[in-house]
């Protein structure tokens, strides 16, 4: 479970820390993260070998659009966000998937502010495509979108498109999704609930959290996509008072995702000007797909058989 809290900080503040920081910095790596130059810098080998998996190759000439450090001075976990220049400072952290997170929480931020004709919204939640149409599947941590993601992912006619992030472009009345990740960090158990998975699992590095960079092409045998359509939403929760599965209107969508915080604890910047773009990017997607609410209380396979044709 999440157990950081971002702390937003001045320009100044960030000039006078960096002072501080630039001397542990070991290793620079640049990401391009759709399309945008996110610059990691940190004294963990561990890091930056897990963010090159991780990530697509930037080239060094690009300028970074947001800066992640990420260094040890011996104290408690800490998290500071500077929004103007996207400078996003983490001390003390231990766990590679918060790293990638607010990686991937800073570019969010960045594309949020992104003035163009049409911009491009990140969400925290999974995508697999089958057949050119995508299945999103968005939920509070612990309620089982890796687990159904995968699941999904044991049928030939799924395709892997991202299990933690995507990116959204909305058009005419349509939404078109790309991926977030060139590889995936996956949890060890993920062989316990599909034994498909065990052998390419086995050969998966974990670290200090049971968890790896996993290499999507070699784990799903090639059938990885960049990009889809997106047809279908499913929502999860886990309540054992409420139906299995029904299917929502929009507006019935839209009040699931504001009571739940987008189902993203990885937002760095929360003020009502944010919680409106974020609500006006859900309200225009949800009118565009059709979503479905879906209770995990049962067991991973009947609630995988519930969704598995929805887009078939």
């Amino acid at each position: 479970m999440l157990s950081y809290n971002a702390e937003l900080i001045t320009p100044y503040a960030k000039d006078e820390l960096l002072k501080e920081l630039k001397s542990k910095v070991k290793f620079e790596r640049k990401a391009n993260i759709h399309g945008a130059c996110v610059k990691l810098l940190t004294d963990n080998e561990e890091f930056k070998e897990e963010w090159e998996d991780n990530f697509k190759f930037m080239n060094e000439d690009i300028r970074p659009h947001a800066k992640i450090f990420a260094v040890e001075d011996g104290q408690e976990l800490q998290v500071l966000y500077e929004p103007i220049s996207k400078t996003c400072i983490i001390n003390n952290c231990d766990y590679y998937g918060w790293i990638k997170s607010i990686a991937l929480a800073t570019i969010s931020d960045f594309f949020e502010e992104y003035h163009s004709e049409h911009r491009r919204y990140s969400t925290h939640g999974s995508a697999v495509d089958c057949g050119g149409h995508a299945m999103a599947i968005i939920g509070p941590p612990g309620t089982g979108k890796s687990t159904l993601t995968y699941g999904l992912l044991q049928y030939d006619d799924f395709n892997y498109i991202s299990d933690d992030w995507f990116f959204t472009r909305l058009f005419n009345n349509a939404a078109v999704i790309y991926s977030s990740e060139k590889n995936s960090y996956i949890r060890d158990d993920l062989a316990q609930v599909w034994e498909g998975f065990s052998e390419e699992v086995s050969l998966v590095q974990l670290d200090n959290r049971g968890r790896g960079i996993a290499d999507v092409s070699t784990l799903f045998g090639g059938r990885v996509r960049e990009t889809s359509t997106l047809k279908t939403v499913v929502l999860l929760e886990r309540n054992i008072s409420k139906a299995p599965f029904r299917k929502l209107d929009p507006e019935e969508a839209l009040d699931f995702m504001l009571e739940n915080d987008f189902c993203n604890p990885h937002q760095l910047v929360r003020d009502e000007r944010k919680l409106n773009l974020r609500k006006n990017f859900f309200h225009e997607l949800f009118q565009a797909v059709d979503v479905y609410l879906l209770n995990t209380v049962e067991t991973p396979r009947e609630s995988l058989d519930r969704i598995k044709n929805l887009i078939i």
